[in-house]
């Protein structure tokens, strides 16, 4: 079993920065990728970043590129978002979730971390 805890939300003007952080424990060893999701109350949860926990592959939506940086430390087991030039559209909950080896889908999920951007 996998479990996330996200930390770094919080409220910023537009403009500002944060740094998001996903923490790994148990059996982090099947680990196959890390991303990271947002979800705005009444719409449907989308896809931010994504992270290949074994090689450099990155994903960032057309959204955020540019702005938004995934990265990983894997001794760490944890990857971040660094949230650079935010956007009052920016403003959702973000998740954090592992696709395990093996599997298609994002099947563990953290509990959430909001962020606010105002303008």
């Amino acid at each position: 079993q996998i479990r996330l805890e996200e930390s770094g939300g919080g409220s910023v003007q537009a403009g500002g920065s944060l740094r998001l952080s996903c923490a790994a424990s148990g059996r982090t060893s099947y680990i196959d990728t890390m991303g990271w999701f947002r979800q705005v109350a009444g719409k449907e949860r989308e896809i931010v970043s994504v992270i290949s926990w074994r090689g450099p592959v990155t994903y960032s939506s057309d959204s955020v590129k540019g702005r938004f940086t995934i990265s990983k430390d894997v001794v760490k087991n944890t990857a971040y978002l660094q949230m650079n030039n935010l956007e009052p559209e920016d403003t959702a909950l973000y998740y954090c979730a592992v696709r395990t080896l093996g599997r298609a889908e994002y099947g563990v999920w953290g509990q959430g971390t909001q962020v606010t951007v105002s303008s």
